[in-house]
């Protein structure tokens, strides 16, 4: 013990005051008052303060939350006093029998102890009979009587305080245990602000709100980017029971984050802490029943699209939706994929547009790409500039594409190069090539079929224009050609132009008088040179001219070439009133489907082309047409 006294005199009248005892190794007493051996705290302490209450002594001033802090490890921090160690007390005071004597049973159940407080006296030496002395309970000397009778922890000094000294008579709770605080499991917390959606309205370029449009409703995560973070289990504190037995906490529960690693994720361990991060860039997507996070090219949805869930979506990649696609509700994208029924509208600018269900009253819009709808298409746009629509059913539809297959079409508008369709009822139907199974009218709609054939007058027109054109640029070369060569040919001209030529090269030095002559010279061939210049210049821009030519005439040869395909119309059974007409197209044309929807029923059903090559209600048909 540090800075131990060395006033004997003192520590043996401690001595005898305290009836001889001696004191506790750790404990020491001291003028100012009781200390403890800030090295034997713990086990050693405890051991001392019970040799001290147990041997009729108790603290008086006694510190309790400092001598509870320190024997149990709850209450304040502890503070000790610097060379001396922990003060405790102010004096350690005999435990007379008559004054223990004062001190009632305590009742302990549920963690809990309750005293009864009534007045109290003093037996009187003198007068055994007597009613005896009044006397008051003493706070120390209470909680000296508690320890031995098994209560060392929980004392509530305040409460026992006020209740001493209102002299009142009363059950009272003096001490309870302390419950353990329960520590935290591990959990995992977002460190990613692109992980969260942004449901706000679109802000257009011009300032205005899209209402019907979230602003980030599919997060985008780059490479490497950190979107969890693991935080350990946090042990509990433990508690304690009257008796000072701790009590230990439950044990947090543990996690691993790797639960949450889907495909294009990771778990990164670093000296931060654990981490699931992004192994690639893309969309986010997070699996509701399994809690899984992903990141793939492909937007992945089971929300549907609706004005609450997703509002429009613009997208720059591939979507895949299990869920409806509400009435007027627009997605654009790349690649869509959708297993529900679609009401709304599809835009895609290219990749494949997949519909599992049904298409009913919306559209579907295919820049560069295929359509596939299982499902029955009904009241619907389904058109692709470049690419194949290939539908099951079609019920009043509008449809066009580079080839269409349809099974069963009624009362459908259809332009394309190429239409199959099984089973046609009220179509109009343009194509290059048509071939159906079955042609039949449907109540009031006819069947007609449009075989699109090339108007190659034009061209041919054309390219005799061009290549007449092409002819005269050639003689007009030729004689700006014949007339140089002429001048040059003049014997002046060409001394003169030989003789340049070598002095140019350094092929030859004139001196003075040479330089004189030559100079004349160049004076007198002057007018002739210039003729010549013209004449080149003249040439050049003449055959400029037919190279450009040369270079339209077969472009537009080519054009006749494609253009000089064979046109056909097979149908295997006519089942009913059936039209088949011929109807030219220009092919200067971008296409002969490439055409807004509101345009194709004027196209197919509006147009009036002079030649009918079927007409009939019953047999089969077959045609073919090789473009000239």
């Amino acid at each position: 013990m540090p800075n131990e006294p060395a006033d004997a005199t003192l520590l043996a009248s401690q001595g005898s005051r305290q009836g001889g005892a001696s004191l506790p190794q750790c404990i020491v007493q001291r003028a100012d008052g009781v200390y403890a051996d800030l090295d034997l705290l713990g086990a050693s302490l405890l051991a001392a303060i019970d040799n001290i209450f147990g041997s009729d002594r108790y603290f008086s001033g006694l510190d309790y939350p400092v001598l509870i802090r320190a024997l149990y490890g709850h209450g304040p921090e502890l503070r000790p006093v610097p060379g001396l160690g922990l003060r405790i007390a102010d004096d350690i005071a005999p435990f007379e029998p008559r004054r223990r004597a004062l001190y009632r049973s305590v009742k302990i159940a549920g963690g809990q102890a309750d005293y009864y407080f009534e007045p109290v006296f003093l037996d009187d030496p003198d007068d055994p009979d007597a009613p005896g002395i009044p006397a008051s309970l003493d706070l120390d000397e209470f909680i000296a009587d508690m320890w031995c009778k098994g209560i060392r922890f929980g004392i509530d000094v305040q409460a026992v305080r006020a209740a001493i000294d209102s002299r009142q008579a009363g059950r009272l709770l003096v001490a309870s245990r302390l419950e353990p605080m329960p520590g935290q499991d591990a959990r995992v917390i977002e460190v990613s602000d692109d992980i969260h959606r942004n449901n706000a309205p679109r802000q257009l370029a011009n300032g205005k709100l899209d209402l019907m449009t979230f602003q980030n409703r599919f997060p985008q995560i780059r490479e490497g980017e950190r979107l969890l973070k693991k935080l350990p289990p946090i042990a509990g504190t433990p508690g304690c029971e009257l008796s000072g037995i701790p009590i230990a906490p439950s044990v947090p529960k543990d996690l691993e984050l790797a639960v949450y690693a889907g495909d294009g994720t990771r778990v990164e361990r670093t000296g931060e802490g654990e981490f699931l991060v992004a192994q690639q860039s893309g969309f986010l997507n997070v699996d509701s029943k399994t809690s899984r996070l992903s990141v793939g090219d492909k937007i992945v949805s089971h929300d549907g699209v609706s004005v609450k869930t997703t509002g429009n979506l613009k997208l720059e990649g591939d979507f895949e939706e299990f869920g409806e696609v509400q009435e007027n509700r627009v997605i654009e994208g790349e690649g869509i994929t959708v297993h529900a029924d679609v009401f709304g509208h599809i835009v895609s600018r290219g990749g494949t547009v997949r519909l599992n269900r049904n298409l009913v009253g919306g559209s579907v819009q295919n820049q560069h790409g295929d359509v596939h709808i299982k499902g029955v298409a009904s009241g619907a746009v389904v058109q692709t500039k470049r690419g194949v629509v290939a539908l099951q059913r079609a019920e009043n539809c509008v449809v066009t594409g580079t080839r269409v297959t349809i099974g069963q079409a009624i009362n459908c508008d259809i332009l394309g190069d190429e239409v199959q369709i099984e089973q046609a009822e009220g179509c109009a139907i343009g194509a290059l090539r048509v071939t159906i199974g079955s042609a039949a009218p449907r109540r009031q709609a006819e069947m007609v079929v449009l075989a699109m054939y090339p108007e190659c007058g034009p061209i041919i027109e054309t390219i005799g224009q061009v290549h007449e054109r092409v002819e005269q640029l050639a003689q007009l070369a030729a004689h700006h050609k014949a007339a140089m060569e002429r001048l040059i040919g003049q014997p002046e001209v060409r001394r003169y132009m030989l003789l340049a030529t070598r002095v140019r090269k350094n092929e030859l030095t004139l001196n003075a008088d040479q330089q004189a002559q030559f100079r004349k010279m160049a004076q007198a061939v002057a007018p002739a040179l210039q003729e010549i210049a013209r004449a080149s210049a003249a040439m050049k821009a003449a055959e400029a001219d037919q190279r450009s030519g040369l270079e339209l005439l077969a472009q537009l040869e080519r054009q006749r070439s494609e253009n000089a395909q064979t046109c056909t119309v097979s149908i295997a059974q006519v089942a009913g009133d059936t039209q088949v007409r011929a109807a030219p197209f220009h092919p200067g044309d971008a296409s002969v489907f490439d055409l807004p929807s509101r345009e194709v029923r004027a196209r197919v059903r509006e147009m009036l082309p002079e030649t009918v090559l079927f007409a009939g209600c019953d047999g089969a048909f077959e045609w073919s047409n090789t473009g000239a």
